[in-house]
């Protein structure tokens, strides 16, 4: 099992898993189009793309958008339903985590719904906190923001 930063190849994978939740939990938004037609432009705008791969197969993904002045957004996690519930996602933040500190960054936040109750505690568990709940001018699925400034 390994993480991969930042390689074009695991693109797809990335898109795929991201589509799937939220088609799952929610509907595709307009900034998720977007995203689809160009996932590199993360990387180009100085954001990391993670994937975590075992036997050349992207098991879970997620992603740092820089937000400029050490302020990063973890996003677009997802790891693929048939492996959930095995830790992939610890580390997934775990691995984003040590980047942002790695790099120096100032603050991570992310953004998501409350009725993603695994996510939430999951979040909690690596250290966010809730800063603000209620409507995201960004996301219609989106109700919480939460941030950490420690790494």
């Amino acid at each position: 099992m390994d993480i991969v930063e930042n390689a074009k190849q695991h693109l797809p994978a990335f898109i795929r898993l991201n589509e799937a939740w939220i088609a799952k939990y929610f509907k595709i938004e307009e900034a998720d189009r977007q995203l689809a037609e160009n996932p590199y432009k993360i990387i180009e705008s100085g954001g990391y793309i993670f994937s975590l791969v075992s036997a050349n197969e992207v098991l879970g993904v997620c992603a740092l958008f820089n937000d400029g002045d050490g302020v990063y957004e973890l996003a677009r996690m997802a790891v693929s339903p048939s492996v959930q519930g095995k830790g992939y996602g610890s580390q997934l933040i775990n691995h984003a985590l040590l980047k942002l500190r790695s790099i120096n960054a100032r603050k991570v936040y992310l953004i998501s719904n409350t009725k993603l109750s695994a996510a939430i505690g999951l979040y909690t568990k690596h250290g966010f906190y809730t800063v603000s709940e209620g409507p995201h001018p960004a996301y219609a699925r989106a109700n919480i923001v939460m941030q950490r400034t420690d790494f």
